[in-house]
């Protein structure tokens, strides 16, 4: 029998979401899934995040979706997306490569699984595949637009698309023009439209903003001292525990197991399960308790490099708010004057440094504490948790509906699964009136200049570690 586990949990800024699970999906009953499957952050399978689709990758959720009337009807659709699963980078490789060559040279054990790993696995990565788009990215983003159709079957539908009424931009990495194909392709395959392409156009003023803010690459992406509080947890009693944990099980001396050993081998894990759908060995250095403080220690650096950390890093993506939000207001405004929605759907794929920001900038998953070295145990229930928020092809979803009578409502999604807009929480609608919305971000709509938070005309500083200050 199939049952359910749903958790709800509460933002410091009222919004509440309902993440459920199925126990049928359970690593316990699913030997192919990791234990530590729902921990690998950033690097995890959007499976975990909706693990209905385990059964079904087509299967849609339709039960949070409750417009406040029968008659409400789609008038307008932006998804931002983040690319598919994709191999390491180059950087990661390296890593992987070093723990690889140590557990070879090093290990000892009679165990099964240490000897698949010395007899049997071979390290397979290379460096030149430096964060490519795999094969399971491209059905990512084929899937998703597939479900994406069924959720909103008036507004993706392949009348609009044939009409021109579909935009697609993209960041100029392969990773996302190839996610952006992926995504186009899950709905000409689905229409088996073959007498038409759909172009799309690169941007990445919008899509990667981060590398343009100038205040951002100076004050955090660049500054070592940003990351401080990650570099403080990898240093206190959880983590070093973890570190001896792995040294036992491959029998080493303590002092061969580096953090950066540890991430390199829970990456191995991560990766040969995302691009592979495998339970590689290499997850058996980790047990669960494991899994969840090195996704504390990946969220500190999100939290800090990313997400609420630094005032700048949400405020990086101001271009990209004002963007989202003045399509809306152009089709709204179309709708309201009689006319037909010029660009009905909306599709831009970018990174997990496009969407954290932003998110970040509209207030979902907000603590009531912050995210600190010092703090692991009392956040085990925290809202910030990147493997729900940001696994591989990761959406931000804004829908505009009419409910008649110009009452136009805006319902957001989050990995396919209804939010509710920080501070409208208390109205008790799932799709709070669009005006209301706007009023809810109206400093940052009168504000939030792009050009001014991220100082890019300001003269160039001299080079050296600037010390930051929350």
């Amino acid at each position: 029998m199939t049952s359910f586990r749903c958790k709800i949990f509460f933002f410091t800024a009222i919004a509440g979401f309902s993440w459920c699970f199925r126990n049928d999906a359970s690593p316990e009953e699913n030997p192919n899934i990791p234990v530590i499957a729902k921990y690998f952050g950033t690097k995890g399978r959007y499976e975990e995040v909706n693990p209905y689709l385990i059964r079904d990758i087509l299967a849609v959720n339709r039960s949070g979706l409750q417009p406040p009337s029968p008659q409400c009807r789609e008038i307008h659709l932006t998804a931002i997306i983040r690319h598919g699963t994709r191999y390491p980078t180059a950087k990661n490789v390296k890593k992987m490569q070093k723990l690889y060559k140590l557990v070879q040279s090093s290990a000892r054990g009679e165990e099964s699984w240490l000897r698949e790993i010395l007899t049997q696995w071979t390290m397979w990565y290379t460096e030149d595949m430096d964060g490519r788009l795999v094969q399971k990215g491209v059905e990512d983003l084929k899937h998703l637009a597939v479900r994406l159709s069924k959720l909103f079957p008036a507004i993706i539908s392949e009348e609009k698309l044939r009409g021109g009424l579909f935009k697609f931009i993209t960041s100029s990495k392969h990773r996302c023009v190839n996610s952006t194909l992926s995504f186009k392709a899950g709905l000409t395959e689905m229409w088996a439209i073959t007498d038409v392409e759909f172009q799309h156009a690169v941007n990445d003023a919008l899509m990667r903003f981060f590398d343009h803010c100038t205040k951002f690459v100076q004050e955090v992406d660049n500054n070592p001292s940003a990351l401080t509080e990650m570099d403080k947890f990898t240093q206190r009693p959880e983590m070093v525990r973890v570190q001896e944990k792995i040294a036992d099980r491959l029998d080493v001396p303590y002092h061969f197991i580096t953090y950066d050993m540890v991430e390199a081998a829970f990456y191995l894990c991560a990766y040969e399960f995302a691009i592979k759908t495998a339970n590689s060995p290499w997850c058996r250095l980790f047990d669960e308790v494991d899994g969840q403080v090195m996704e504390y220690a990946l969220d500190l650096k999100q939290f800090w490099k990313r997400g609420y950390g630094y005032d700048i890093n949400s405020k990086s993506s101001c271009i990209l708010f004002h963007d989202v939000f003045s399509r809306l207001e152009k089709a709204v405004n179309d709708h309201n004057s009689g006319q037909p929605v010029a660009e009905a759907v909306t599709v831009q794929v970018g990174h997990a440094e496009t969407l954290l920001p932003l998110l970040t900038l509209l207030g979902f998953f907000k603590d009531n504490e912050t995210l600190m070295s010092t703090n692991y145990a009392s956040q085990r229930e925290r809202s910030f948790r990147t493997s729900r928020m940001l696994p591989y092809a990761a959406n931000l979803v804004l829908v505009l509906f009419d409910c008649g009578g110009q009452d136009i409502r805006l319902q957001p999604l989050v990995n396919e699964q209804p939010v509710v807009f920080p501070g409208l929480a208390d109205r008790q609608e799932s799709m709070p009136l669009y005006e209301d919305v706007k009023r809810q971000y109206a400093e940052l709509l009168n504000g939030c200049d792009y050009e001014t938070v991220c100082e890019l005309f300001k003269a160039a500083e001299p080079k050296g570690t600037k010390v930051l200050l929350a």
